[in-house]
């Protein structure tokens, strides 16, 4: 079965962590939630999220890695874990993709070099974290090769879809999304 990961660290934003779960489980994805610094983490609005297993304690293999954004702190605890790069370059290494959203691909994948060479988006104004050599694309959601990333709560949704066609094929995100009455996403 398709696993994607959502690393959770506290401060993440609900909806972009949330939303790609939802979406990724309607779709027939099996989705694993990682904490980060701890097993229960709280999200930047305040709503606590018991996770599937602590990012350290986890044995699996992903198809798939995702990294919500929210700079205060979750984004930035998200950079600073050790496991959680490590999780990523694995992930990129073994021809799986990451996808990140809002802060996330500014404040993780940019300094990481995964970003280098390819087109990202990010949430407006942390583009300046990006490296000479990252294409910055003023779109909600841009993918190049096996990274894909959005700009923020508000392009959750089509973020979450993009992901889902990708592990779950475009027919099979289609019908989700006309079922969330979201068909213009594809």
């Amino acid at each position: 079965m398709t696993t994607a990961v959502i690393l959770l660290a506290n401060g993440f934003e609900t909806i972009e962590a949330l939303t790609p779960a939802d979406v990724l489980r309607r779709c027939g994805v099996n989705v694993v939630l990682l904490g980060v610094g701890g097993k229960s983490r709280k999200s930047a609005q305040g709503i606590e999220i018991q996770t599937d297993c602590e990012i350290e304690n986890w044995q699996g293999e992903a198809d798939l890695v995702v990294l919500p954004g929210g700079m205060a702190p979750g984004a930035s605890a998200l950079a600073k874990d050790e496991a959680t790069k490590a999780l990523v370059q694995k992930t990129l290494d073994a021809g799986g993709r990451v996808g990140a959203i809002c802060a996330a691909p500014a404040c993780v994948l940019a300094p990481m070099g995964v970003l280098d060479g390819r087109k990202a988006t990010c949430y407006p104004g942390m583009e300046s974290r990006f490296s000479p050599a990252t294409n910055y694309i003023a779109e909600p959601v841009v993918e190049d090769g096996p990274v894909i990333t959005s700009q923020g709560p508000a392009t959750s949704l089509a973020f979450a879809v993009k992901l889902a066609e990708r592990l779950a094929g475009a027919e099979k995100a289609k019908t989700v999304a006309k079922g969330m009455l979201a068909p213009s996403l594809l």
